[in-house]
């Protein structure tokens, strides 16, 4: 594991895009792909968006939720992709900054705990300007929180977290299901998490 040192965000940066620390894992992977670390923050940002990994199509454009998941997580935070992307107010920090490939079966393969462990305390060190976290997913909500829970009762219990942290499921497509069958998450949680994305943003 890196040891690393207390430098500038700039420095910072760089050494997370230099990191090759999982290229043998991701070499057997059934994708067989490079790691492409997406470093996508700055010192002043106000919101901090946390997940679990890039995907292929992030990998590939190295732009972060640039894809149709991107598409409904700026719709429930109520941001135009020009804000969403602005970095000098929103951080996007997942739990690996790489995409972690596919297994034989074309599912996505967990973030490596490497990742965090090297990067993380330095990358949370640096956003001391954060106001608002919105954790996408059980990996970041288990690191973040530390709950043992799953996301739905952890989303379930957002109003104990919120207004500093909203707990969301991912946006993907695969959770079109759990979003019908709990309509309480935009009725409710959506409408409280747009008022205060808006109010650190313009504060």
């Amino acid at each position: 594991m890196y040891k690393i040192p207390i430098n500038p965000m700039s420095d910072l940066i760089q050494h997370i895009r230099a990191c090759r620390l999982c290229a043998d894992r991701f070499a057997t992977t059934h994708t067989s792909h490079e790691p492409r670390p997406v470093a996508w923050f700055r010192p002043s940002a106000r919101v901090l968006i946390a997940g679990q990994a890039p995907g292929m199509r992030v990998h590939q454009s190295g732009v972060p939720f640039d894809d149709p998941s991107g598409d409904r997580l700026r719709d429930w935070l109520g941001l135009t992709p020009s804000d969403f992307y602005d970095k000098s107010r929103v951080a996007v920090v997942p739990m690996a900054f790489c995409f972690p490939g596919y297994n034989a079966k074309g599912a996505d393969l967990p973030p490596p705990s490497i990742c965090g462990k090297t990067w993380h305390r330095d990358v949370m060190r640096a956003l001391d300007k954060v106001e608002l976290t919105v954790l996408v997913g059980g990996y970041a909500q288990k690191y973040h929180m530390g709950v043992k829970t799953g996301v739905t009762d952890t989303v379930l219990a957002w109003r104990d977290y919120a207004p500093q942290v909203f707990p969301l499921p991912h946006p993907s497509w695969r959770n079109t299901g759990w979003l019908k069958k709990n309509p309480w998450f935009e009725a409710e949680l959506i409408p409280e998490l747009r008022k205060h994305v808006q109010k650190v943003m313009h504060e």
